[in-house]
């Protein structure tokens, strides 16, 4: 039986993976794989994250199985931290997840239970696990014009004018900062006109929220989503905990629902347990206890906050050094969008070619559609990237 399988086509992030292991040159520069590394090439394990596993060390006393859709504590911790004080806690139903991507994965089962028949619009480009769910799900997919090759910016007006074909009981995807794979983020006049204009057709927000604290600040980049769960009466989010507390291995996630009242809220967390039992039964539990102390004790919290704003700065001077570094090698401010970008990505612009011939020239790795990853930089690589990028004629 098992012959009868067809190949799968391999992740290309993961095949650069690959290439990058094999290249023998010390000089290598990784800008492919989306995970935070600090200056050294290292992805740390974060100070509080460290003193809160020795807390949980000295204090848990069972392994047992926890609720099936996670602990309540870690449902009002995560949602605090997501939404702030402007929703009603009866209005939400919560879900632990295997990481934001299992997050992801059981919003687009709910939703297909929800509404058969439903399209998801989702942003040209995206993240592309996004694309490859939905297609093993057999969800109808439309995307919509978010990134203006030319500007390297929002292509907001393309964006409406495609939502506009949206209607109730489809989905519209939406990233809630850190647009993955451009960094070009919707200001907040924006978001205001994408939640009037899904309050009007009718159709349900999901956000993927796995970067939040790496923007522009912690409730900066929460601001979007906030919004629209205060004007709209059904909300998905999906976030992850791998970014912002460096617990990527952790798997650390959670779905909140935003509903209309109390009763829609408990038919929602039945069904969400109801997915969490057919998928994996239940989340894991280290990273989210881990998450949960670090969110209710107010030291940890404080250091926690702090070493996070360390490393969003960090990323901003990385982005500022490279657009300026590119601004004296070229005499033009044609990559100042790098400085206007935010979270670990932009898309550069090069053709395939280019991102080849920085490859082979110069081993700098990263995904052939010019997705870079600023995290993967430091002050010393900064100039190599930026005579790479102008020799091969970006």
């Amino acid at each position: 039986m098992l012959h009868n399988l067809k190949p799968q086509t391999p992740d290309k992030i993961l095949a650069l993976m690959g290439m990058l292991k094999a290249d023998p040159r010390p000089a290598k520069i990784d800008l492919g794989v989306g995970v935070y590394k600090d200056a050294n090439g290292l992805t740390p394990v974060m100070r509080a994250v460290k003193a809160a596993e020795k807390r949980l060390w000295e204090s848990e006393t069972t392994k047992t199985y926890t609720a099936l859709a996670g602990e309540p504590e870690y449902h009002a911790a995560m949602a605090g931290m997501i939404l702030g004080a402007g929703c009603p806690a009866d209005r939400v139903a919560a879900l632990a997840t295997v990481g934001g991507t299992g997050a992801v994965r059981q919003a687009l089962e709910l939703a297909r239970m929800a509404s058969p028949d439903a399209t998801v619009f989702v942003s040209d480009p995206t993240w592309p696990n996004h694309l490859s769910i939905l297609s093993y799900l057999g969800i109808k997919t439309r995307l919509y014009r978010y990134f203006d090759a030319e500007t390297r910016g929002v292509d907001f007006a393309g964006m409406m004018a495609d939502l506009a074909q949206a209607k109730a009981g489809d989905v519209v995807l939406l990233h809630g900062c850190c647009h993955n794979p451009t960094g070009a983020n919707l200001t907040l006049p924006e978001w205001a006109e994408v939640a009037t204009l899904l309050g009007r057709c009718g159709a349900l927000p999901l956000v993927d929220l796995a970067y939040q604290g790496f923007g522009d600040g912690l409730d900066a980049d929460a601001a979007g989503t906030r919004l629209l769960a205060e004007r709209l009466p059904q909300v998905l989010i999906a976030a992850s905990c791998s970014k912002n507390f460096g617990i990527y291995r952790e798997r650390t996630g959670i779905l909140l629902a935003i509903t209309p009242d109390n009763g829609t809220r408990n038919l929602v967390q039945g069904n969400f347990a109801f997915l969490n039992r057919q998928n994996y039964s239940f989340a894991p539990d280290h990273g989210s206890r881990l998450v949960t102390m670090i969110l209710t004790d107010a030291g940890l919290r404080a250091d926690w906050q702090a070493e996070l704003e360390e490393v969003r700065l960090g990323m901003l001077a990385l982005r500022e050094q490279l657009a300026s570094e590119l601004r004296r090698l070229s005499g033009s401010d044609r990559f100042g969008f790098l400085a206007q970008h935010r979270g670990m990505f932009s898309r550069l612009g090069a053709t395939p070619e280019q991102v080849e011939q920085m490859r082979v020239e110069n081993a700098i790795y990263m995904v052939s559609d010019s997705r870079l990853n600023i995290a993967g930089l430091n002050t010393k690589t900064v100039p190599i990237l930026a005579q790479a990028i102008i020799a091969a004629g970006v």
